[in-house]
């Protein structure tokens, strides 16, 4: 069976940016995601396309394919008033976007009465490197497809759904 639409995929991962490690898998708990549902980066989803179980590779995945480019525009300027205690550089803050969503965002500076927020993603304008190894592929179930995420190897396993967002 090949990585396509609609499957569920395990693998086990290593991002690195530069040669630092950013994020892995822990053994014995793989990523599980669901093939072309927007679980993944789409540079990383598109050279995952027809592979199989036990292939291995090494993905470079540019800043477009990736996180985007880091975008001077997500700075914004935000009255110390709107937040309480104290804000210290580097803190990731919440706020409420148009739609009632909420947007991380990373604070990179603190004036005497302003918070300067940063709402790129934190991986944006990196060049990410991948080596991955696919452990398992299995049809996704109905409800999976449904709800565009997996819900565990099995397809059984129910998971609480903030932490596919």
């Amino acid at each position: 069976m090949s990585i396509e639409a609609n499957k569920v995929v395990e693998l086990d991962y290593v991002l690195t940016i530069e040669g630092e490690v950013i994020d892995k898998s822990e053994p014995g708990d793989p990523l599980l995601y669901l093939h072309g549902a927007g679980n993944l980066i789409p540079g990383l989803e598109k050279e995952l396309e027809g592979k199989s179980i036990g292939d291995s590779l090494s993905v470079t995945v540019e800043p477009a394919d990736a996180y985007g480019e880091w975008n001077e525009d997500a700075l914004q300027e935000f009255s110390k008033e709107n937040f309480e205690g104290d804000v210290e550089v580097g803190a990731t803050y919440y706020a409420e976007n148009a739609d009632g969503g909420i947007t991380p965002f990373t604070v990179v500076e603190v004036r005497d009465d302003v918070i300067i927020a940063d709402f790129n993603h934190p991986l944006a304008g990196q060049t990410l490197h991948f080596d991955v190894k696919v452990l398992n592929i299995r049809e996704a179930t109905e409800e999976e497809i449904e709800h565009g995420h997996p819900h565990g190897a099995d397809g059984t396993e129910a998971h609480d759904e903030e932490e596919f967002k």
